[in-house]
């Protein structure tokens, strides 16, 4: 019997199903944080409304509290545990996200926010079951390479509602641009149909507790208390202030002029590519700095091109100019993104995947959830109350002085690098 070669037992069926798995995972979340704030936006709906409405994210901080049953359980539909409640959340996508459609942003709003919260819920649900799936279908050799296609996927599936599905809304009605954005589901659900469960996934917990505890307490012992708080921090803010740079994008491409077409065609495409060259290029890097070195590097580069928007605030109506910023942003970020996932790969302990990736990426959703929600409040100003009572009054940033803000934002997460991540410490990545 031959020896399959490197390039045989790398690029493979189970590499090529994390095409699918990427583009399924991403597109409902571009959906909530792209498409859906364009709309909004369009309908006349305030900044500040549309930064509180990233609060509907939540279920992707939240998942890792129903990410033991999703260990735990099959649904009883004879496709295994992962392949189950994968199906069951796609074919929930497939039919919520239409809907959007038939509701008009001014009046519906809260019938609007609720909807995303389904569909948010929905979403994080086929995350946890996509992330074991893959964790469980790629071989220790090709975890690296399947980890990055997956990702790259992901940001790929960006490109429908934030470019396809914009143009479409020059030309057709909401009503038709929603139901031809949840069709692009179709691809994710008839993999879940056809491929086969992973062997790995039949090796449920014993229990639910053992399901629940057992990932946390392992965590804590490796660590340490101390380690472990610290890694935990550092998971939460070093995309922070990209994440709030980014949360309002496109509201801020429509203040600053650009019609839907050319953030469509410009600024989503410019903003892709350069992030999945990014994330590609800082895989490479990485092998030469290691990971604790390609962290701090990539991460200078990541909060240093957040001034660009900065700068692009006051340069006027620039299509170059947009083009270069974002596509400067994204290829920094790509990069920062490159070792984050690598540094999260390795805080992670095989036998408790599900569970504790599911943590460590709520927590990397927290300030595109909770710190986003308020950027339409730094930018515009305003009160921010509860009951009718005022708790804090905010000044008005403006464009230029938010994205100053977002970039003093990135560095606490920075300076977490002294404890996690000593630059000293020549971690392979």
């Amino acid at each position: 019997m031959t020896t399959p070669s490197r390039r045989e037992r790398l690029l493979n069926r189970r590499i090529l199903l994390c095409i699918l798995t990427g583009f399924s995972s991403g597109l409902p979340l571009f959906v909530l944080i792209s498409l859906l704030t364009a709309w909004l936006r369009e309908g006349g709906v305030d900044l500040k409304a549309i930064g509180l409405l990233a609060l509907v994210q939540f279920p992707y901080i939240w998942k890792f509290a129903w990410a033991p049953l999703c260990d735990r359980y099959g649904l009883g539909l004879r496709l295994g545990r992962r392949r189950g409640w994968m199906l069951v959340s796609q074919l929930a996508l497939l039919a919520s996200i239409p809907l959007f459609g038939w509701l008009s942003p001014q009046p519906d709003l809260p019938a609007i926010s609720a909807l995303a919260v389904a569909v948010a819920f929905f979403s994080a649900t086929q995350d946890i079951a996509i992330d074991a799936f893959r964790r469980e279908l790629l071989r220790d050799e090709e975890q690296g390479l399947g980890n990055v296609v997956h990702v790259n996927a992901y940001k790929i599936a960006g490109l429908v509602p934030g470019s396809l599905s914009l143009i479409l809304a020059d030309h057709l009605a909401w009503q038709a641009v929603y139901p031809i954005t949840a069709l692009f589901m179709l691809p994710g659900l008839l993999m879940t149909l056809l491929v086969e469960e992973p062997p790995a996934s039949v090796r449920a917990p014993a229990s639910l507790r053992q399901a629940v505890v057992e990932p946390f307490r392992e965590f804590i012992g490796r660590q340490g208390w101390t380690s472990a708080l610290a890694v935990l921090a550092f998971i939460f803010f070093y995309k922070l202030g990209d994440s709030m740079a980014t949360s309002l994008a496109t509201p801020f491409y429509l203040d600053m002029g650009y019609s839907k077409t050319e953030i469509g065609m410009i600024a989503k495409n410019a903003g892709l590519w350069p992030n999945v060259v990014g994330g590609i290029l800082g895989g490479i890097w990485m092998m030469r700095l290691g990971l604790n070195r390609a962290l701090w590097v990539f991460g200078v580069l990541q909060a240093l091109v957040i001034l660009g928007f900065a700068w692009l605030a006051t340069a006027g109506h620039t299509l170059a100019g947009l083009a270069a910023v974002i596509g400067a942003e994204a290829f920094g970020v790509g990069l920062g993104t490159a070792a984050f996932v690598a540094f999260t790969a390795n805080a992670t302990h095989p036998a408790y995947t599900a569970t504790q990736f599911a943590l460590f990426t709520s927590l990397a959703a927290t300030p595109r959830t909770l710190a986003n929600a308020f950027t339409g409040f730094l930018v515009e100003g305003g009160d921010i109350g509860l009951g009718g009572i005022t708790l804090l009054h905010v000044e008005a940033l403006g464009w230029e002085r938010f994205f100053l803000a977002c970039f003093g934002a990135a560095l606490p997460g920075m300076l977490l690098l002294f404890k996690v991540a000593p630059w000293a410490d020549r971690r392979p990545a």
